[in-house]
């Protein structure tokens, strides 16, 4: 029979149960007031206290969200959807209340509308097992959490993170974990999220070293941009461009004009329509409202922002593969619309020919993945890295066995082995049925490595060095790998 524990919290106590690996877990703990009614597009405010004992040991509501129930992308990213109001919680996995252990904060992905801290695949037992104190969160979603027309408080999903991390902070030592010893961490949107948070001032002081995993800090709109998005969410849904009559209308009539936002964008992505979500492809993300954030987080990095902040950065070598292959689209690209789409990335014919010579028994869809993959992955990572003096790179290359051997080193596939959770039956679909144990020891205990005292296991990247780790069956260190594919992006933004 599990045990129960009891912890305390500046709100209340909490109870938690510890399983038959010896691994403490409380979950859907509230760091914030339910964002709902008067609370609604308004910044998190505190929980409100509580006098009984909080029943921690399941997992709480997760965001508001339409997530695919069907289809490729559901297959290969399980995700898990909780109804309830009080979704601004927490969980927390921990091998003791006792002691000063390193922490570690995960910010799911999702493209900043979809995902949830409670994606079992997420479970932290394995980090706790490790001597870290693992804690998942929930934040704001889409028109919840990044709509605005230019009026009220911006990045709301943003404002839930930093609330999440002053939870932390103030209350960690309690489940035995070291406040001063903070390490975020994130995937896709969650690595944005990561680089975003390293540009806020209103997060500075809550973190001591970052991990940003494929998403690193070029995705944010323009203010002009975020109005752009907002009132044609409101032209769709047929109410004035505000937020209190958005408000107004029903979270399925939300959320299909949210996907109906997604597929205009996708099928003209004009600078003139979008701004900057031309590019991305995405409408709900950060926004540079000149306060909160005051520019693109890698313009803030590279000016002095987060210098003291120890940083791991990386991608997985075929990022792109995930959005090209599920549903058939990668075997229809032509020679010909490659060449349109590297082009207009500002890549040169030559530079494109060099992706060709690289890949020689590869189709123009697979050279395009590779392109696309540098460009919005790869490249903007070693930006980071360039202008952060304390920043290891590493860049994730073993392919999958999933869909014929053609999944590859895609997108999100790093996770299973970040959290050493390969045996979780939401990872079976994207990484097979045999994936190598050794490599998840080798990954997971590099971020372990990395949260407690800074050093992953190879040296720091800069421009003379260029240093970086290729984590694969054979895991290596490696010196400006792929310099060829690397230097023709310089200049490019």
């Amino acid at each position: 029979m599990n045990t129960l524990h009891t912890v305390n919290t500046q709100y209340g106590d909490v109870s938690g149960i510890e399983t038959q690996k010896g691994i403490l877990t409380f979950k859907g703990i509230p760091y914030a007031a339910p964002p709902v009614g008067a609370n609604r597009f308004q910044p998190p405010l505190p929980p409100t206290p509580w006098t009984d004992v909080k029943d921690t040991t399941e997992y709480g509501p997760t965001a508001p969200q339409l997530t695919p129930t069907s289809g490729p992308f559901a297959e290969l990213l399980p995700n898990v959807v909780i109804p309830g109001d009080d979704y601004l919680n927490l969980n927390i996995w921990t091998s003791g209340i006792t002691g000063k252990k390193p922490v570690m904060v995960f910010i799911h992905g999702g493209a900043f509308v979809v995902g949830s801290g409670a994606v079992p695949g997420y479970d932290g037992s394995n980090f706790a097992r490790d001597g870290v104190v693992l804690v998942t969160i929930n934040y704001r979603l889409g028109v919840e959490g990044f709509l605005w027309f230019g009026e009220g408080i911006p990045n709301l999903g943003m404002l839930d993170q930093i609330a999440a991390l002053k939870w932390v902070r103030d209350n960690i030592a309690n489940f035995g974990g070291d406040p001063d010893n903070v390490t975020i961490f994130g995937e896709s949107a969650g690595g944005m999220s990561v680089c975003t948070l390293l540009a806020m001032k209103e997060a500075q002081g809550l973190f001591r070293r970052a991990i940003a995993e494929s998403g690193a800090g070029h995705s944010a709109i323009s203010a002009s941009s975020a109005k752009l998005i907002a009132a044609r969410l409101a032209e769709i849904l047929g109410v004035a461009p505000t937020r209190e009559a958005v408000g107004e209308v029903s979270a399925e009539k939300i959320f299909a004009a949210q996907d109906q936002l997604g597929a205009e964008i996708m099928a003209n992505p004009s600078i003139e329509l979008w701004g900057e979500a031309a590019f991305n492809l995405m409408p709900f993300e950060p926004v540079i409202d000149g306060h909160l954030l005051t520019a693109t987080p890698i313009e803030c990095i590279s000016n002095g922002a987060a210098k003291d902040v120890d940083i791991l950065i990386g991608t997985n070598s075929q990022e792109f593969r995930l959005f090209l292959l599920p549903d058939g689209i990668l075997p229809k690209i032509t020679a010909t619309a490659l060449h349109r789409a590297a082009s207009a990335y500002g890549l040169s014919a030559k530079a494109i020919q060099t992706y060709q010579t690289n890949r020689p028994d590869s189709s123009p869809g697979d050279v395009l993945s590779a392109i696309i993959t540098d460009w919005f992955y790869h490249i903007p990572a070693l930006r980071i890295a360039e202008k952060h003096r304390n920043t290891h790179v590493y860049e994730f290359s073993w392919g999958s066995p999933a869909c014929d051997n053609l999944l590859g080193a895609c997108h999100g596939i790093e996770l299973a082995f970040v959290f050493d959770n390969l045996s979780d039956p939401g990872y079976a679909e994207m990484i097979g049925n045999h994936p190598p144990q050794e490599l998840a020891d080798t990954v997971h205990k590099a971020w372990v490595n990395f949260a407690t005292h800074g050093n992953p296991g190879w040296d720091t990247y800069d421009v003379n060095n260029r240093v970086s780790m290729r984590f694969d069956v054979v895991s290596q260190i490696t010196t400006d790998d792929r310099a060829d594919e690397r230097s023709p992006w310089d200049g490019i933004r």
